[in-house]
């Protein structure tokens, strides 16, 4: 028998990956109430999985349980996002450097195939893929890093680091595209460069973060 690498995903996950999908795509208005029957008849499971899901999402940053109003879609304000710009910016320029510095042959296919996987999927413009290959493309540099407490603490964040990832992919206001940005950032990592990919990393997330300064603070 083949071993499995992955085991198969249980109701809850795969009830809580949909519903952290809808509120990042913005199927969820933030603010907008999350009543359990109606989550239940639109998901086929029961009240039980519903409150564990919002109760997971909830420690994820996206949902938010008001007293006499029950859980909402937690509001995303710049004050946030800016915190978590900024330890975005300490992990993943630690981590591309370190990753650089570590470069195999291995390492070096495992995320150029990574890039093409998330480029793929900026072409078909589907959001979730997109996000998913984002994640898996800062999960071989971490991995390539040796940082694996940093991207424990990265995962914490990334419900609402993807949010911010949907906001800012939805503007062409941007002075580099992500997909542009992430073929820097791969490019400078596989050249073994660390200088480069801090400073890829670096202006990745200086263009994100004015991208997002603006759209909330306008909103």
């Amino acid at each position: 028998m083949s071993r499995i690498d992955q085991p198969p995903q249980t109701l809850r996950d795969i009830v809580q990956e949909r519903m952290r999908e809808a509120i990042i795509a913005g199927q969820f208005a933030p603010g907008e109430r999350l009543v359990e029957r109606p989550l239940c008849d639109q998901l086929g499971v029961s009240r039980t999985v519903v409150r564990e899901t919002i109760r997971y999402l909830e420690a994820e940053g996206l949902v938010e349980i008001l007293p006499g109003k029950g859980p909402i879609v937690a509001q995303l304000s710049w004050e946030d996002a800016r915190q978590i710009y900024d330890i975005r910016q300490m992990l993943e320029t630690a981590a591309a450097t370190a990753c650089a510095r570590n470069m195999t042959p291995g390492l070096s296919g495992a995320l150029q195939d990574a890039l093409k996987v998330l480029q793929e999927a900026v072409a078909a413009g589907i959001p979730g893929p997109m996000l998913r290959a984002t994640t898996e493309f800062y999960r071989i540099i971490f991995e390539g890093a040796g940082h694996s407490v940093a991207w424990e603490i990265a995962q914490r964040l990334n419900g609402r680091i993807s949010r911010l990832r949907a906001v800012t992919l939805s503007t062409e206001e941007r002075q580099k595209p992500g997909p542009a940005h992430m073929q820097e950032i791969c490019g400078a990592i596989v050249s073994g460069d660390a200088k480069a990919a801090r400073t890829a990393i670096e202006r990745h997330l200086e263009d994100a973060k004015r991208t997002a300064q603006r759209l909330l603070q306008e909103e």
